[in-house]
């Protein structure tokens, strides 16, 4: 009953972290695709640098919404340290839009906003995989767990040896094992 308890409380927190990075993301994917079609054509910015320019307002509005929501139960391990991870993964998930909207531009020669919104789709899809795992992994790090302390001294009233009774008259059940019939198992839901 316990495994399951702890299989469940795992998928639940996952669940949860799915769904607010995927609201945040939602989001950060609509300023992103928004602002890089009002940028190539609105403004009539080239088609890689108004990506690069929309993913970075993009990146700071996903960055503030994860930090803030999404990941806030997690370790902390400084704002400009994390920044500048978030940023660096960012960028390294910038290269598959920018791969695949540099294909379909200048080796397809296709210009219209249909197979540039094609071309920004794919590769967000495949950049936004790579940010949710590396997210997880090393900008918004797990809170460690602690072990509990234990006390020096025995409460009062408590036995102070193991296994030792507090009656002398008192026998354990024989279908009891002891302690030292116990063997531990390794938890199989923990991950090193």
């Amino acid at each position: 009953m316990q495994l399951l308890r702890r299989a469940y409380e795992r998928f639940a927190a996952l669940i949860h972290e799915l769904i607010k990075f995927g609201l945040v993301g939602a989001i950060a994917f609509v300023i992103d695709f928004g602002g890089t079609n009002l940028l190539r054509f609105g403004i009539g910015m080239g088609p890689l640098s108004s990506k690069v320019v929309a993913t970075i307002v993009a990146a700071t509005f996903a960055y503030l919404g994860n930090r803030f929501w999404t990941y806030r139960h997690r370790e902390q391990s400084g704002l400009a340290r994390e920044y500048v991870l978030f940023f660096l993964l960012n960028g390294i998930g910038l290269l598959p839009p920018l791969l695949t909207i540099g294909f379909v531009s200048y080796s397809l020669g296709l210009h219209d906003a249909v197979s540039y919104n094609i071309a920004q789709f794919i590769g967000v899809g495949l950049g936004t995989l790579f940010r949710f795992w590396s997210y997880k992994k090393w900008v918004f790090l797990a809170v460690p767990e602690l072990a509990p302390e234990k006390s020096e001294e025995p409460a009062e009233g408590a036995v102070e040896k193991v296994g030792a009774l507090p009656h002398s008259d008192v026998r354990p059940h024989p279908d009891v094992r002891s302690h030292s019939d116990v063997t531990a198992q390794p938890d199989p839901l923990t991950t090193s």
